[in-house]
């Protein structure tokens, strides 16, 4: 997520936006689109989301080697890999992830991948996590999601999952100070 930020920060510089990484956190999981749509919309800009979208995708493979895996999770993907069905249910693009998961050594490990692409609604709606349970073919009653945003805990709720909030196992690093309220 942090590399996701600084992403963020690089292209909405070029366009005059702004987002707080404390906000960036609260939306975890949104598709980059969908956010650009949403920053545009909120500044008042002509700027194009497609084109920011792209933009910040591409400052993010650029810095595709600064990512680091959550080690307590890739533990578990590792010790339970060809026991239990295990997806990966995601906020972001396909193409993304797969360059993600062939840098942290994890491109075989899944049974499943859904993308955000491949959903109509997006976190905090249920439908990502309930596309990755038909695909595993497991009741969603019976998943358990690793979640490290909120949007995504709703999602994982709404899905009628248990989850584990990874942020309890690891909390990733800050770009900015925290987001301060004013006295």
């Amino acid at each position: 997520m942090p590399v996701h930020y600084e992403a963020w920060q690089e292209t909405m510089s070029d366009y005059g936006l702004y987002l707080s990484e404390d906000r960036f956190y609260a939306l975890g999981g949104w598709p980059t689109l969908v956010l650009a749509e949403m920053l545009v919309r909120e500044a008042g800009s002509a700027a194009n989301p497609r084109r920011i979208a792209h933009e910040k995708e591409a400052a993010f493979q650029r810095r595709l080697q600064s990512v680091r895996p959550i080690e307590p999770v890739v533990r578990v993907v590792r010790q339970h890999r060809g026991q239990l069905p295990i997806a990966v249910a995601t906020g972001a693009i396909r193409p993304i992830l797969d360059e993600i998961l062939a840098h942290i050594g994890l491109v075989d490990a899944f049974n499943a991948i859904v993308s955000s692409e491949e959903v109509r609604h997006h976190k905090p709606a249920p439908d990502i996590f309930l596309e990755a349970a038909r695909r595993l073919g497991v009741e969603p009653g019976r998943c358990l999601v690793y979640e490290d945003t909120d949007p995504g805990i709703e999602a994982a709720r709404s899905a009628g999952m248990a989850y584990v909030d990874v942020r309890t196992l690891h909390m990733p690093r800050r770009v900015t100070a925290p987001d301060r309220t004013p006295d």
